[in-house]
Parts: structure tokens; sequence; C-alpha cells
């Protein structure tokens, strides 16, 4: 099956970020235009966390604070969970389930290659289970002879 590494390189690695003194409404801002559900925390070159929209909501909406008023700094998950690049992508799915999380940073060494979600990863197996099974018709077939 693929690594992390291989799903990087199609989907891309572009990586969105914010400071962590920067507020919520900011990230929201910055999340929306780019279609993404997490950004990474970051300070120079530091990653400090990462905030998802499920932050957003829990943190901010159900405390009945204000998205203007609400630093990044003070709902962001601080601990992240990240996988290295060579990792395969079922470890990454399980991890994903156990932990009961939907993005993932990507590593390489100390290097952060890219931020993956919990439906790349799904895309990922289901195009590799695809082209499994076409290979195993064409072998069945007898196709190519």
């Amino acid at each position: 099956m693929s690594t992390v590494r291989d799903m990087i390189r199609k989907k891309g690695s572009e990586v969105f970020s914010i400071p962590p003194d920067a507020t919520v409404h900011e990230a929201l801002v910055i999340m929306a235009k780019h279609n993404t559900g997490a950004l990474m925390v970051v300070t120079g070159n530091k990653v400090e966390g990462i905030l998802s929209e499920r932050d957003c909501v829990r943190r901010v909406d159900l405390e009945g604070r204000t998205t203007k008023n609400t630093k990044v700094s003070e709902i962001m998950t601080s601990k992240v969970i990240y996988v290295e690049a060579s990792q395969q992508l079922e470890e990454c799915m399980a991890l994903m389930i156990d932990k009961n999380i939907r993005h993932l940073p990507v590593y390489d060494g100390s290097e952060l290659l890219g931020l993956i979600s919990v439906r790349d990863v799904l895309k990922e197996v289901v195009d590799v289970q695809k082209f499994m099974i076409s290979q195993l018709e064409h072998y069945i077939t007898g196709g190519g002879r």
C-alpha cells in the first residue's frame, strides 16, 4: 500500500498556517478562503499547535466566547499528533480512528511536509483498491494477450 509521502506528492504539500496571537475569526477566514478544515499554528518555523474547525465550534461557541475576541493560542491543540512521511496509509487511518482526529501533519524528520485529512486518506485508500481490483479483473479475464 501507499505511504504518506506518496499521497503528499499527489495532493500537494501546501500547508496553511496562522500565528498563535491571531484571532479565531482570522483563522476561520483563512480556512474558508482555502477550503480547509485545519491550520497549523506557527511562530516563525516552529509549530506551536493545530487549530481545526471543530476546535472553533467546541471551544468558542459552546463556551460563550466570540471569534473576534478569542486568540488562536487559547483554543488550539498544542500537543500535535503527527505522522512520518514514510508511514503506511493504514497506520494513518488507524491513528486517526483511534485518536478521533481528522487532520495529521506529515513530517520528514524535522521538516513539515504537509497536512493530510481523513478525506485525503480515504480517497487514497479507495484509489489504491480500485487499481488493485482493475488489475485483478484484467488478470482473471486474460486481458492484454
